[in-house]
Formats: structure tokens, sequence, C-alpha cells
């Protein structure tokens, strides 16, 4: 969320819908596509698929470089993808895009779109320190020293004291990959903490440019040294949050691949990123990056990730910042895993106190003189200053100065970025700002370090601020800056940005997997860059607190990776299900999850399975596997066609002898079905799963069930024995709905809870059921 979210233009939109058409003949502008291939089409005569490809391109009725402003250098290709990928992408005309779709080793050719870049007190929050159990995850994965993880994003200050390499061994022998990055990034700038960097920009290429993995945005370095930076003493922004920053796997090694610049990124970079990143040699790939969902045959970044997947590499992904509206989660295939964000129980809390009296307790990070003690000032709304609602959002060139100046200015959260408004406050001759919640926003709260005195409050203190203006005949008010506090309760709870399921693509796929901290997260900040990313903003340091999925997604790699140190066998599947069914749905309190929006109780839409917990995460008592092959069955189940499915796996693929396979036989830790509202008699629908044991011993474990409101769910067998490590156990679950036609008293969607138990772990699986 935050600074580095923004609505898609609509170039964007115009792009993403022409990806499920054929091209638009009348349009004769270059554009960049990505084109899969089928590489054991190759003719003999070619000595590579590189040759193949540039071939492929000259042969093109109207050549790619007939027209000399659009010439590209080598031929035209901009990237050649050798891995997760068979193909290449380059810059042509639809036209000629129409005339490759018509060639037989041409899977799909796939417009670029264009996505978007979506700590002292986290470590501890999710019980990494502070632990004295020998068998925590910290200490079975030694902290992930034999672990690669690759970052997608936009680079990283390699300088960065996070990123030392004091104490580590050697780097793994398994890796393969390079220092490569480019300007102003010489080679001995990576270490045996950060062993790989590679930058990947379609426009450099295009301009024939030199480019350079070092972020000069900030969403990189932030990430990165959210999965694997290495303790730092001291570490705060601005006074905030201070203490020992610590990454969740600080021994973890770090190959960073650059794949956005100046806050998009476009999927032809990613998916090269992408795919250098699994040929390099990584375990783990995290990637706080997304768009719009979209079918996955259609999807660059599903399809690359389904590739990581099969060489055995886990693909994390944040889950997108556009919640509280439902069916917003973004990176929703199933081989993905998908990480939704939460709070944790640290504030930066600061205080608008209103001439009556009344006093509004709000969010910030400002860091200068305040207010003198007991000094009131007259307080605006924005919209007085001309009744139009763009004043209101405070927008460049909008607010009266006259009618501004000396004043602190109430500005509603929306149009622009929440740094630039206060901005405009202070161009216009404010000396305060106060930022308010608006719908959809709720009571979610994020924290800035705002250049003049200024918070940001709730929805619902806003309507009280309000109230307060208008019946006032003199409105004034002042600030009072708390700093950091410590023991914030509730906690965790769903952050109101956080998008939200159902997903959209596969119905029967519950997204997102996991919720993890991610608002207000304090990491490492490149030198140079401001801390609110403002022109204006001279100030510099170490560190910084933003807020995001994009935060969330890399407390989960860094888990992963945890997960991956202390269990080198396990597959991306099993450590997935590892994280999902020891997640917790109570916050520290014991009471369910709340969602930030309304402070109601949440739902499974929200936190998926729930809340990551790492040191049960190691240790999970029985895993829910998943083999190529199962995506596969869930894919023919869930209608996608032959040629839909190729252009996903690379392979040749017959549905016709799984007929029977429902989607919701996917082997998955969670349980989400549907029921036809309309049926005139109760529906069963059943399900299969598969455990596989992976604790030490003879183990018994035996079931509990909570149903759903609104059916009855039964287990063909109520204990699973197991003798031996590695021994696999499948049941049925059966799903009764008493729902009988329209008339019924339940909401369009209900959840309960699948648990093995065997006396010491829970093996927890959410059972969801929707009508429609």
């Amino acid at each position: 969320m935050g600074h580095f979210q923004h609505l898609v233009t609509f170039i964007v939109l115009l792009m993403l819908s022409i990806v499920s058409c054929k091209p638009n003949l009348q349009l004769n502008t270059h554009q960049t596509f990505i084109v899969r291939v089928q590489n054991n089409l190759k003719p003999k005569r070619y000595s590579n698929h590189k040759t193949w490809y540039e071939s492929t391109l000259k042969s093109l009725s109207s050549s790619i470089n007939s027209n000399n402003s659009q010439t590209q250098h080598n031929h035209g290709l901009l990237h050649v993808y050798n891995t997760v990928f068979h193909g290449f992408s380059a810059r042509f005309t639809p036209q000629q895009a129409e005339e490759l779709t018509n060639r037989p080793e041409i899977l799909s050719v796939l417009p670029d779109r264009l996505l978007q870049l979506q700590t002292t007190r986290t470590p501890q929050f999710m019980g990494l320190i502070g632990t004295k159990d020998k068998h925590g995850i910290i200490e079975e994965s030694d902290s992930g020293s034999n672990v690669i993880i690759g970052v997608l994003d936009s680079g990283i200050w390699p300088e960065h004291v996070s990123f030392n390499d004091q104490d580590l061994g050697p780097i793994p022998s398994r890796w393969r990959g390079k220092c490569d990055g480019g300007d102003n990034f010489p080679e001995n700038l990576c270490n045996k903490k950060l062993i790989g960097a590679r930058y990947y920009s379609t426009e450099f290429y295009e301009q024939q440019q030199q480019g350079s993995a070092r972020d000069t945005d900030g969403h990189g370095t932030h990430t990165t040294s959210t999965i694997a930076g290495r303790h730092v003493p001291n570490a705060s922004l601005l006074g905030f949050a201070q203490g020992v920053a610590n990454g969740v796997a600080p021994k973890s090694r770090i190959a960073v691949y650059k794949v956005c610049w100046e806050d998009h990124c476009s999927a032809s970079d990613v998916l090269a990123g992408i795919d250098a990143a699994v040929e390099d040699g990584v375990d783990v790939i995290s990637m706080s990056i997304g768009g719009d969902p979209s079918p996955y045959h259609e999807d660059p970044i599903a399809i690359g990730a389904f590739g990581a997947i099969e060489k055995g590499v886990l693909f994390s992904a944040s889950g997108g910042n556009n919640g509280p509206t439902d069916s917003t989660i973004t990176n929703v295939a199933p081989w993905i895993t998908t990480v939704g964000a939460s709070t944790i129980d640290r504030r930066f809390l600061a205080d608008l106190v209103l001439g009556d009296g009344s006093v509004i307790t709000g969010s910030s990070l400002y860091k200068g003189d305040g207010f003198p003690e007991g000094k009131y000032l007259p307080l605006i709304y924005a919209r007085n200053a001309s009744n139009s609602k763009i004043v209101a959002s405070c927008l460049a060139g909008t607010l009266n100065k006259d009618l501004v100046h000396g004043k602190i200015v109430l500005c509603d959260r929306r149009d622009g970025p929440r740094i630039d408004k206060a901005e405009v406050v202070r161009e216009a001759g404010g000396v305060g700002f106060v930022l308010a919640n608006v719908e959809p926003m709720g009571e979610g709260l994020i924290a800035d370090a705002f250049l003049i005195p200024g918070l940001a409050i709730t929805q619902s203190k806003r309507t009280t601020v309000l109230r307060y203006i208008s019946s006032s005949k003199n409105p004034k008010a002042t600030l009072i800056f708390k700093g950091t506090q410590l023991g914030v309760k509730p906690a965790p709870v769903v952050a109101s940005f956080s998008s939200r399921g159902p997903n959209s693509i596969s119905p029967s796929v519950l997204k997102p997997d996991i919720i993890a901290p991610g608002v207000d997260i304090l990491a490492a900040w490149p030198d140079g860059v401001p801390p609110t990313e403002a022109a204006a903003d001279k100030r510099r340091t170490e560190f910084n607190i933003i807020s995001g999925t994009s935060m969330s997604c890399p407390h989960v790699s860094g888990v992963a990776a945890l997960l991956k140190g202390a269990h080198p066998d396990w597959s991306p599947a099993m450590i997935k299900s590892a994280l999902m069914t020891t997640a917790y749905t109570d916050d520290h309190d014991g009471k369910t999850l709340l969602d930030e929006k309304d402070y109601s109780v949440s739902s499974v839409f929200g936190f998926g399975a729930g809340h990551v917990d790492p040191n049960k995460a190691v240790d999970p008592g029985l895993v829910y596997d998943l083999t190529v092959d199962d995506y596969l069955n869930f894919l023919c189940a869930s209608n996608f066609n032959i040629g839909q499915i190729q252009v996903i796996t690379r392979r040749a693929v017959s549905c016709s002898g799984v007929q029977q396979v429902k989607m919701w036989d996917l082997n998955y830790p969670s349980i989400l079905v549907s029921f036809d509202v309309s049926a005139p008699s109760k529906s069963e629908v059943v399900v299969n799963r598969t455990v596989t044991y992976v604790g030490d011993g003879d183990s018994t474990y035996t079931v509990n069930i909570t149903n759903p409101k609104g059916v009855t769910v039964a287990v063909d067998q109520e204990k699973l024995i197991f003798k031996k490590k590695g021994q696999k156990q499948s049941y049925v679950v059966r799903i009764l709905s008493e729902k009988v036609g329209l008339h019924h008293n339940y909401s369009g969607s209900e959840s309960g809870h699948l648990v093995w138990m065997d006396g010491k772990h829970q093996v927890t699986s959410p059972i969801v059921v929707t009508w429609s």
C-alpha cells in the first residue's frame, strides 16, 4: 500500500483488455509481446534456440526492424527465456503478433503488461527472537544459512550494513549465478551474504542503455532486509521503532533481480528475473509485485511461477493492497504462496486535540518541532476552501492560500499519495495537517513521516472532527506527538488495505493463503533516498517504515527459507502446507482475528488459513504435498483446454482420464466448495485429501471438525495411524448442505475447520462453503 500503490492507468487497462483477444489489426505501433514457444519443434538447422527465435522474427512479413525508429539491438530480442518459460520477448506490431500466433511452434503471444510494487519488532512478534527453544525454527535451520532467496524487486543498496557477511560460511556450492550489477555496482559489492545481482529493463534494452541493480527507490532494499537482514543495533527511523533490526532469516543468502523501475514493473522483465533466479539455483523466490488477476494461461507471472515450482523453488508473492473490497486478491494461482497483511503490536501515536477538549488519537511519524503546549490553531476542512470534493483531497493547486495560511488543514485520503497532500498543505501556508480515511479505508491507519506537523485519523474519527468543525464558530485544534508505543491491542488484526478473496480465477482455491506483518514495518533504506521519497524531503536515514502486502510477503518468504533450511528435502507444497496448517486465527489475547476496516470479526477471505506461526511450522506433524500432475489435473478440472494448459505447463496434456477429478480435489491445505442455492434438495460434495507424515516414530491422529453453519461435515475415518516418516494416508471428506431452495438464513459463505490431532500437533485446514 502507500507510496508504491497507484491505480492502473488507462493505457495499462487497455493493454490488459486485449490480453485474451487477438491483436487489433488496426494498430500499427510497436509494443512489447511475450512469446511462448514449443521448443522441441526447433529445426535442426539452428544451433540453438536463440538463433531460431531471431530467424523467426526476421521472417515476419513486415520486419520488426523495418521502421528505423523502432530498430532493436540483438535482432529485436529483448529477453530470451530458457528455464521456467521457453520463448522470448520482443517489440513488434499487433499484425506481426497475429502472424506469429498462426505458426505451429508458437503456443501463445501475450501483450506485455505493467505491474506495481505492492524490522525491529516483527521477528520478536512472530516468536523468532527471545525464545530459548533449542528446537525452534531459527536453531533448526541455522537461521537459513544454506538457503538462497531470490528477490524480485527494485534492486538493492549493496553497501547497507544489513547485508554484511560477517561470520557467514562459504556460499552454497549449488549457486550458479553471478554478480552483474551494472552501472555503479561493481562485482566486489557482492559478498557471502549478497551473492548475486542482476537487472532487467525492457526500456533500457530498447534504448541500448546500461542499467544497474542498485536500488534508487527503496522498496527492494526494504523487502530484502525484511527477509534476510543481519542484526543491526540501534536501528530506527528518526528515533521511531528503535531497537535491533533483524531480518526473518538473517543468515540466508540473497540474490537480487531488479525488475522494477520508478514504481512500475514490466511483466516481460519480471519473467526474465524469474527465469534467471531459477537457473541460478535459488530455493525461494520472493516477489512483492502484482497486477490485476488474469487467467493463468494469459498471465506471464503465473506461468513463470509454475516453472519455478516445477523446479522445486517456492514462490511467495504479495496479495495486493486493494482491500477491504472483496475479490481483489492477486497472484492467485494455487502454486503461488499468496500473502496478505496484518498489524503488529506497535503503533506510532499522535493526538489531534479539538477546541472542545475531544482527543482524537491517530498515527504519525512526524519528527520535528511540534506546537507549543496548549497552543491551539484554527482548524479547517479543505473542502470548505471552495466546496469541492477535489479540494477536499488536497490535490496540487486546489487549496486557497488565503483560507489555508496559518491553519491546521483536514484532508481526505483519496486521489493521490498521502505525502503529496501534506506537501500541498505546506506549500499553501498550512501549519498542520490531518489526513482522514474515507470509505472504504475504514479504521486502518498507516504512519507517515510528514514534513509538517501531521497525523492520520480513521474514518469514524473523521466524522467526529467534521461534526466539530461544522458546529463550532471558531474551530481550533492542536497536535501532540507521542512516539512509539508497544503492546498495542488487539494484535494482530487484518490490515484494512490487504486485498481480500474470494479468488476471482479459481473460486475453489482459498486466497490469501496466509497473512503476516505488513503495517508500519521498519527495514533497511538506501542512501540518497528520502524516507518519504518527496523531492522536498532532504532527510536521510538508514531505515524506513512503510506498509503494504509488499512488507508481509518478505516475512513469509523468510519463514519459508527457514523451513527449507530445517527441511532441505521438503517440496514447495510441503513448506506451504506447514505454513498454512499451523497458522493461528486468534489474536494474542485468544480472541478471533479482527478486521481493521471496522474491527469486526474477520473472515477467511481476509486471513486465509491464518497468521504465520514460524516455530509451529517447523514441526507441523502432517503436510499436504502436491506434484506437477496434481496441478495438471486441477487445470483440467477447472475447464482449461489442452492448448491453454500447454501454455502454462509446456507439457502435452490429456484431460480424458480425469473427468472424475473435481477442482476441490486439489490436495490443498484448505477446502473450499460451492453449492447451488437453487437446488431443490440437500446436496453433497465429496472431497479427497492425502496427508504425509513428517514426524518421527509412530503416531496416531484423530479428527476434530467444526462445521460451517449450514452444512454437516463428515470424514470417512476418525483415525490416521502412521508408522514411519514419509508415510501417506488418504481420507474422504463429505460435506452435506442443509440449505433447501432459495429461502435460508445463512450468508453467501460460511467457514469451519478440520483438524488432525495427535496430542502434540494440530494440523488445521479451513473449510469454506459458499452458496450461489
